[in-house]
């Protein structure tokens, strides 16, 4: 199948309900069932812990990958379409457990001075299944090079994002306050200069952020604790996922850097 140049492949995009895909011409061939769905290997247990998927597992783990997004695609039944579709999430996850290595790599070697490391591989992470959806198996590129730079341009806007997000660094809401970092300002100096602090966007009878918005935050980054609580720890503090601890928290942030610009 490798005979087929890459550049005739084209990409497909996702629908509501169903993954994009990488389309190959020969999907539509003879032998196509017989080539990408006959896989032995999915009843077998991968495990990486300690070395990295081979890039020719991968490689083919992806087209295989493909093929059966675009069989999920094609499907003539809502029986045969969940069964690709089941297909393409097992192949997919495969490919992200058995590289999941870039991702440290990739944090240590980019941030290794953050104490925001959790946070950070949590979000590499979904960097690197948007990389196994994306990667194109039958162009001459290795995985773990296309992957690893997708992480560091990840990594590189995060970077940016945690230098000048002057509110997620703080470890103390006091260092939030009007004034010299680390100083809580006097109420004359409140009053004078008709500003709010931070804590005062917290207070419960403030109507700026919701209840679940002010708890999050408060674990967050209130407090003498350093480093900070990570999403981890909030969430089961506060009864919710991580990433959605991670949602609520950017969306109450949001709120709190428009009101005090």
């Amino acid at each position: 199948m490798d005979t087929v140049p890459a550049l005739a492949t084209r990409r497909v995009s996702r629908t509501d309900d169903l993954p994009g895909f990488v389309h190959h011409p020969s999907f539509t061939g003879p032998g196509a069932t017989r080539e990408y769905a006959a896989d032995p290997a999915l009843a077998e247990t991968d495990d990486y812990g300690s070395r990295y998927m081979p890039d020719e597992v991968t490689r083919d783990r992806a087209r295989r990958m493909h093929y059966a997004a675009y069989r999920a695609r094609t499907a003539r039944n809502a029986s045969e379409r969940q069964k690709w579709f089941g297909v393409y999430l097992t192949l997919r996850d495969r490919i992200v457990l058995g590289n999941r290595k870039l991702i440290y790599r990739a944090v240590r070697s980019r941030m290794a001075v953050s104490n925001r490391a959790d946070d950070l591989i949590g979000d590499c992470h979904i960097v690197l299944i948007q990389a196994v959806a994306a990667f194109n198996p039958w162009h001459g590129v290795r995985f773990s090079t296309y992957a690893y730079t997708c992480l560091v341009r990840a990594l590189s806007r995060l970077s940016q994002r945690l230098a000048t997000d002057w509110l997620a660094r703080a470890v103390s809401l006091d260092a939030l306050s009007d004034g010299e970092p680390g100083r809580r300002p006097t109420g004359e100096h409140l009053a004078s200069s008709g500003s709010l602090r931070v804590e005062d966007y917290l207070r419960a009878d403030h109507p700026l952020l919701t209840d679940r918005e002010k708890r999050i935050l408060t674990h967050r980054y209130s407090g003498d604790a350093a480093p900070a609580p990570t999403l981890e720890t909030v969430g089961r503090a506060v009864g919710l996922s991580k990433e959605r601890v991670r949602q609520v928290q950017e969306s109450a942030l949001e709120k709190l850097r428009k009101a005090l610009a």
